[in-house]
């Protein structure tokens, strides 16, 4: 509940919202949402904890207010664009944002009192489908769509056990070496050697090759 009263004048002189909720996502970016209760957030901040409550009424609403920031990150589609290139930036703008806000993955759809700048994202995104022919329900599952493909990728993106092709040239080759390797696994073998370990190979890149490919599917799915 918010504090007054004594509570309130506790508060540490210039202590804003906005600190509060900066400092929160910093301490989430780097350990994740688990461990971060009004009480640690209060000692990083070095006030006492009810000096939060008259800015943030509880966790919940930390946690709404921090989901909404990230969706203030995004970037909207662009009024002129079309539903292609809407799409297209938004999402290379969401993974971008997800990767800098790991925590945020299962927390992106799971608020039920979305903040302005989470309303405002759908609402464009859904404009954007809409004025370019998208029916309501059409629009519905293409969002659906995207969404799962984006959170998916920067999911098993951030699971990766390498960072780099120097890492994974050292997996690939541990993987190659065990006996019989590509006589038992033929087609696992065909893509590491004809694929992963090609000069240039990046795993990030498979990003927009699979947005093309759901693009393009949408593209002739029928608006009628």
């Amino acid at each position: 509940m918010p504090a007054t009263g004594q509570a309130a004048r506790r508060a540490r002189p210039g202590l804003t919202r906005e600190q509060i909720l900066a400092t929160a996502i910093r301490l989430a970016d780097h350990s994740g949402t688990t461990g971060l209760t009004m009480r640690a957030l209060a000692k990083e901040l070095g006030v006492e904890a009810m000096s939060l409550y008259h800015h943030i009424a509880n966790k919940d609403a930390l946690l709404d207010a921090m989901v909404d920031h990230v969706f203030s990150e995004i970037s909207l589609p662009c009024p002129e664009a079309g539903w292609r290139e809407g799409m297209l930036q938004r999402a290379r703008s969401a993974r971008a944002t997800l990767r800098e806000h790991p925590w945020a993955l299962g927390l992106m759809d799971s608020r039920s009192t979305p903040g302005p700048a989470t309303l405002r994202h759908h609402d464009a995104v859904l404009g954007c489908l809409r004025r370019n022919g998208f029916t309501i329900p059409l629009a519905a599952r293409a969002v659906s769509l995207l969404d799962s493909y984006i959170y998916g990728f920067v999911l098993q993106e951030s699971a990766l056990p390498f960072a780099n092709a120097d890492e994974l040239a050292t997996i690939a080759e541990g993987i190659l070496a065990a006996p019989a390797i590509a006589e038992e696994y033929p087609h696992l073998t065909e893509l590491i050697t004809e694929h992963a370990l090609k000069p240039g190979y990046a795993y990030g890149d498979e990003f927009d090759r699979g947005l093309d490919l759901i693009l393009d599917g949408l593209e002739r799915w029928p608006r009628g």
